[in-house]
């Protein structure tokens, strides 16, 4: 009889490893692939806000997901124009249209924009010690780049919330110091 329960305990501990396991490796977003960096043309990559621009024969990693959204996401703030003319390229993907540097809005990762869901919802973002409510208004994608459509920059990191400056101001980041940023966010 004792042989019998430590068959049965040495079993349900396998699978409560295995369970385990595999629900770890459920919530870990990978790499999707690479794409390789062209030259922008003369005058297509808008560096406002030290932005990076592709570069020939250079591989940038893309991703699908994004590290799984709670109620405390930790995250990495970057700097966008929303802007016409600004570095974000093309109107917001949410409503095809531009927004004034002055209003609080964001573009998420591919996986945290979720396929548009998060469209014109607001988030809150904590960083610098204090928060602001922002607006999802645009993806940062983290599955292509280095085109016209994203302004010859380069994918997106899979945990990025891409502000815009009325955020940055909002937290009371010194302008000196606007650019990345550890943060988390959740939805509002």
């Amino acid at each position: 009889m004792k042989a019998f329960s430590l068959k049965n305990s040495v079993f349900l501990l396998a699978i409560l490893v295995l369970t385990y396991t595999l629900h770890i490796e459920a919530q870990q977003c990978h790499p999707s692939g690479q794409i390789r960096g062209t030259n922008p043309p003369p005058d297509q990559c808008n560096q406002e806000n030290d932005s990076d621009c592709c570069k020939n024969g250079k591989y940038y990693t893309t991703y699908k997901c994004s590290p799984p959204a709670s109620s405390s996401t930790k995250a990495t703030l970057t700097l966008n124009s929303f802007q016409k003319g600004g570095d974000g390229g093309a109107p917001s993907e949410c409503d095809n249209q531009y927004h004034s540097d002055d209003t609080p809005v964001v573009a998420l990762s591919t996986g945290w924009y979720s396929n548009g869901n998060r469209c014109l919802t607001y988030i809150n973002i904590h960083g610098n010690g204090t928060s602001v409510k922002a607006k999802v208004v645009d993806e940062c994608d983290s599955t292509m780049g280095c085109d016209s459509d994203h302004d010859y920059q380069p994918p997106c990191p899979n945990n990025v919330v891409d502000a815009s400056k009325a955020v940055w101001k909002a937290l009371g980041v010194p302008e000196s110091d606007w650019g990345e940023m550890d943060i988390y966010w959740s939805d509002a």
